[in-house]
């Protein structure tokens, strides 16, 4: 029987979340850098678990996104996955709706960077996809981010979003979105 968990970073034990890790660093094939785990930390984690074992990982954090002359409050989903071997059982869409209820409640829009596998469940839930420019706040000023075009989602909450606007992530190192 599985049982989904939610809690913030503060209050999962290092033995959870080094389980986290090594559940991402299985489901990505070894393809995800100190970084991408990192983004995934200091927000509401979602967990699967079946028995003692952990079979999924999902993330919210706050960011802030300029859209429309405003820096909004963003939940932005991180560190999206399921084990292989129990993927397609609606482990990760159980996630994403308990997500979903933490970003309806407590941010102005929720974002994410999906891959082309993952785009049907956030799609089924609400999540629209940004057609318009996107850009980072850098260091250096405002740049572009036109690699990242197609693989942006976003969930309306209260922030008015034109999908074809500018949407500006703030900066962070590695991929910023």
């Amino acid at each position: 029987m599985t049982r989904l968990q939610t809690a913030h970073t503060s209050d999962l034990d290092p033995r959870v979340l080094g389980l986290a890790r090594e559940l991402l660093y299985e489901t990505f094939a070894g393809d995800l850098a100190d970084s991408d785990w990192e983004h995934s930390l200091g927000g509401i984690h979602a967990l699967v678990w079946d028995g003692g074992e952990l079979i999924g990982h999902a993330a919210v954090i706050q960011r802030r996104l300029l859209h429309s002359g405003r820096a909004w409050r963003a939940g932005y989903v991180e560190g999206v996955g399921v084990h292989p071997g129990r993927q397609r059982e609606g482990h990760g869409g159980a996630m994403m709706d308990a997500l979903g209820e933490v970003i309806r409640r407590a941010y102005d829009l929720g974002a994410l960077g999906s891959t082309a596998e993952a785009e049907r469940l956030y799609a089924g839930r609400g999540w629209q996809r940004w057609r318009g420019a996107l850009s980072a706040l850098t260091p250096d000023g405002i740049r572009p981010t036109p690699d990242d075009a197609d693989g942006i989602w976003v969930l309306p909450v209260t922030a008015p979003l034109d999908l074809g606007g500018e949407l500006t992530c703030d900066w962070r190192d590695a991929d910023v979105w």
